[in-house]
């Protein structure tokens, strides 16, 4: 009996705490999602492989963000593209072209177009809309992917939001926090395209999907597959790095 007595109290707090665990709302999971996969800051080295039927293209890449609000893209290979940078500052997009030496803002309306001939779209690579406070989230159910145990959360676009999808479905990895999947619908319901998060890894002490494979739904024979080669995050960074004078010196 006394040993029956002294559990208890033990067993109510595990009773407490998976309901603490379980009790998450769909904003902060993906708060915390955000948190981990993005970091305060952050530094990588990319290869995007653009696979057809025809041919296959590979592109490699440099990449500091901070926060939401800012980011800088540079094409290091092939020799054709060196060079070429794209930068977000806070509302403003910028694409400097080094064989014409123009910097051009970029519209709006050029966000939902191809990035650099590949499946992503700019706003995918930019990031010009905020998975948080963009949509608006639901959690739909529980679901194993991959062996590992996840929440597959609904996302809808608020009606001011400049966002193409009619609802975007990720699933989030219940142990670390990390995507594991993203499916992204059209206005009329049909599926666009999927994102596959694979290869995880441990990445300067955080676990991490070291490759994403975006397929269209609509074109299964072709992908575009994103390598992280080099990841590290809460780096020394401030805004001014990220300014369009920076988008033709940083290397």
């Amino acid at each position: 009996m006394n040993r029956i007595k002294k559990a208890l109290p033990f067993l109510a707090f595990l009773l407490l705490t998976a309901g603490t665990v379980y009790s998450q709302s769909a904003e902060e999971i993906i708060n915390k999602m955000e948190e981990v996969m993005r970091g305060e800051s952050s530094y990588a080295e990319m290869t995007m492989t653009i696979e057809r039927p025809r041919y296959k293209r590979e592109m490699s890449m440099k990449a500091w963000a901070l926060g939401e609000d800012f980011s800088l893209i540079l094409i290091t290979e092939p020799a054709r593209d060196r060079g070429t940078t794209f930068l977000k500052r806070e509302n403003e997009i910028w694409n400097y072209v080094p064989n014409i030496d123009r910097t051009i803002k970029m519209p709006p309306s050029m966000m939902s177009q191809s990035w650099m001939g590949s499946d992503f779209t700019n706003d995918d690579l930019v990031r010009e809309s905020s998975t948080l406070e963009d949509y608006e989230h639901s959690i739909l159910r529980k679901e194993t992917l991959d062996g590992r145990e996840t929440w597959v959360l609904e996302l809808i676009p608020k009606p001011e939001s400049a966002i193409v999808w009619g609802k975007v479905l990720i699933w989030v990895d219940r142990e670390h926090y990390i995507m594991l999947k993203e499916e992204n619908y059209s206005q009329r319901g049909e599926l666009a395209n999927t994102l596959n998060f694979t290869e995880i890894e441990e990445m300067d002490g955080r676990v991490f999907p070291t490759r994403m494979i975006l397929t269209p739904a609509d074109k299964p024979d072709q992908r575009t597959v994103m390598k992280y080669n080099t990841l590290k995050f809460d780096i020394d960074i401030d805004p001014d790095f990220f300014t369009q004078q920076n988008m033709r010196r940083v290397r």
